[in-house]
């Protein structure tokens, strides 16, 4: 595996200044492309995906399918993914270990070769993510769990069978995993308590195209039939736009655009924050498949705080959590922060505070944040994908130059970010270390 790049952005803040102009185009969704290429190796023949983004985490997926024995070929926005030299089963222990997405690939590996082993996922450093979950769930479904100092392995004796599984969290990358094995399992599976995220959706949308049997995707009960194969559609699968790239821009045309057009976006998967900035006196405006701010021109001091509670889709998305805090730093009053979801999500306003917020961080879980406060640059290293985008928009804002170290997490999830921002009028630039 390449190692992470030793890169750096270097912004010139705006102190405050609504300065970008634009349009930007939203690139395809990362929490939907991962489970979608994991789910084209459980199906006979090549799948061919469209608005694929150029992200990190994509490349990482690639190298482990190339490991599996199965090829993916990547460009353009595009990717196929050739199943018929899959004979793999054990996931690469120095990739999974660093991301957690590698977990979606355990439910495919399970039902087309009746073992899986992996290392325990890694990732971002955001809290826990036990696999208790799946652990429960793939026991039900048949299959044996051991482990030893290295490896989870999961051991089945034919096909899996279907089962009733309940998650007790409406864990998505459980839900997605499941969805993925029980299509391929002999009988019926019940998955309650799901997940209901868009990501979810469309995941659905793309195994039925496939052959699958499932129902009641949306919801928090979702039936799959298993069936004996499944066949790759004739037609390019198109995969959605990422609702959390499209709102970290929305925030950031709150605090640092005159006028902004947000295109290619899903409105309707971002409603809990469109409001939210609504309400807070951000002039926003929807299409069916744009997001705008036009003239906005009032000083950011005027917009109102709001509290933030974090919740599984349609709540408020906990992945923009750390950029609402930045927008919060900037409102007028004081806003009540439940991170409901991760528990160590909340540690990045360490840094902020450092730039000069008023943030109190009361436990693992709840902050407060007064504002509005003004910014100053510093240099910061990014901790994780959505707290790297919030040190961004955070720069941006301040005064004076920030440096932001190891965007490589920032790269895991967003295109190009330094190009698409300079074209709005940022100055962002990427330097080597």
């Amino acid at each position: 595996m390449n190692p992470p790049h030793k890169e750096s952005f270097i912004i010139q803040g705006l102190d405050g200044q609504k300065k970008l102009d634009g349009e930007i185009s939203i690139e395809g969704a990362k929490n939907a492309i991962l489970p979608l290429i994991a789910a084209a190796i459980a199906v006979e023949g090549i799948s061919s995906f469209t608005n694929v983004p150029e992200i990190e985490d994509v490349s990482r997926m690639e190298e482990i399918l190339a490991a599996l024995g199965v090829k993916a070929v990547h460009r353009n926005n595009a990717m196929t993914i050739d199943p018929s030299g899959f004979t793999g089963t054990r996931l690469p222990r120095d990739i999974a270990k660093r991301m957690r997405a590698s977990v979606f690939l355990t439910g495919p590996i399970l039902a087309k070769k009746g073992r899986v082993d992996f290392p325990h996922p890694g990732g971002c450093v955001i809290g826990a993510r036990p696999i208790d979950i799946f652990v429960d769930g793939f026991q039900r479904m048949g299959a044996a769990f051991t482990e030893n100092d290295e490896f989870y392995s999961f051991a089945a004796k034919g096909r899996l069978r279907g089962a009733s599984i309940f998650l007790k969290i409406p864990s998505v990358s459980a839900t997605e995993t499941f969805m993925i094995a029980a299509s391929l399992a002999d009988g019926r599976t019940t998955i309650k308590n799901s997940a209901m995220e868009p990501e979810i959706d469309v995941l659905a949308r793309y195994l039925r195209s496939c052959g699958a049997n499932i129902f009641g995707e949306g919801s928090p009960t979702i039936v799959i039939e298993g069936v004996e194969s499944l066949q790759s559609p004739k037609e390019p699968f198109n995969n959605i736009p990422d609702r959390i790239e499209a709102g970290s821009f929305l925030i950031l045309g709150a605090l640092a655009a005159k006028n902004l057009t947000l295109k290619n976006v899903e409105p309707k998967h971002l409603e809990a924050v469109i409001f939210a900035l609504q309400d807070s006196g951000v002039p926003i405006s929807v299409g069916d498949d744009t997001i705008s701010i036009s003239d906005n021109e009032t000083p950011n001091n005027e917009f109102k705080s709001f509290n933030i509670k974090t919740h599984e889709y349609p709540g408020f998305p906990t992945d923009l959590q750390a950029p609402s805090v930045i927008f919060l730093t900037q409102a007028t009053g004081e806003s009540v922060i439940f991170e409901t979801i991760f528990e160590g999500r909340l540690n990045f306003t360490e840094d902020i505070v450092r730039m000069g917020a008023d943030i109190k961080l009361w436990d693992a879980h709840r902050a407060t944040v007064r504002g509005p406060t003004h910014l100053k640059g510093r240099e910061l290293e990014g901790p994780d994908i959505r707290a790297g985008l919030a040190f961004v928009i955070a720069g941006l804002i301040a005064k004076g130059e920030s440096t932001i170290r190891n965007v490589y997490y920032i790269d895991r999830g967003y295109e190009k970010i330094e190009t698409r921002l300079s074209k709005l009028g940022a100055s962002i630039q990427r330097v080597s270390e």
